[in-house]
């Protein structure tokens, strides 16, 4: 399966609303140690504005050791462990320092779909939906850990790539937070089985 080039420093260089909405129709990768490619659709993202602007990011109040990366130059990871349970992982975008990241929430499976299920320990009987359709299981199913905190999405082992065509996105508030729940800062693309929640 070909897909588009790798998205550059330019890409997530813009406001947070447009990088999270461009995202969705791209295809995030990643080449095991084996060799196995590991490839995604993504078709659920969250926007996380920086320093100041939005209640609900962890960028709210300035940088702090858990969050530096948030604050790092765009197309880099920003990797954080929710509840002390599972790993989420976001792009971070904007200028250096504005703390604004887009936060990856499900990905239809494209290649590498038995590592992904082996890296998620689903058995036999588990439908492909439970791979990645939602930002802890999205992580465990690229084998995403907090060594990638900090780690460029422009040349390192994990990157994203361009859309191969463009889809439909949907906005709607975001989901599992206490704060700005009524900003319509999730995307998702249209119609998808592959999202962590149905869409309105």
């Amino acid at each position: 399966m070909q897909f588009g080039s790798i998205l550059g420093p330019d890409f997530y260089a813009r406001p947070c609303l447009d990088v999270a909405r461009d995202l969705v129709g791209a295809v995030l990768c990643r080449r095991t140690s084996e060799g196995e490619l590991l490839a995604g659709r993504i078709v659920e993202t969250e926007a996380y504005l920086g320093e100041g602007a939005d209640p609900a990011s962890h960028a709210h109040r300035g940088p702090t050791p858990r969050n530096r990366s948030m604050f790092g130059p765009p197309g880099r990871l920003y990797v954080y462990r929710s509840y002390g349970i599972h790993l989420c992982m976001n792009l971070v975008c904007e200028a250096p320092g504005a703390g604004a990241a887009v936060l990856l929430r499900a990905i239809e499976p494209l290649e590498g779909v038995d590592a992904m299920r082996g890296n998620r320990g689903l058995g036999e009987g588990k439908t492909d939906r439970l791979i990645a359709s939602g930002p802890g299981r999205l992580t465990q199913a690229f084998g995403v850990g907090m060594e990638l905190d900090g780690a460029s999405v422009i040349r390192g082992e994990l990157v994203v790539r361009d859309a191969p065509s463009r889809i439909n996105v949907i906005t709607s508030p975001r989901i599992g937070i206490s704060k700005a729940t009524d900003s319509p800062y999730r995307f998702c693309a249209k119609e998808s089985q592959w999202l962590s929640r149905r869409s309105p």
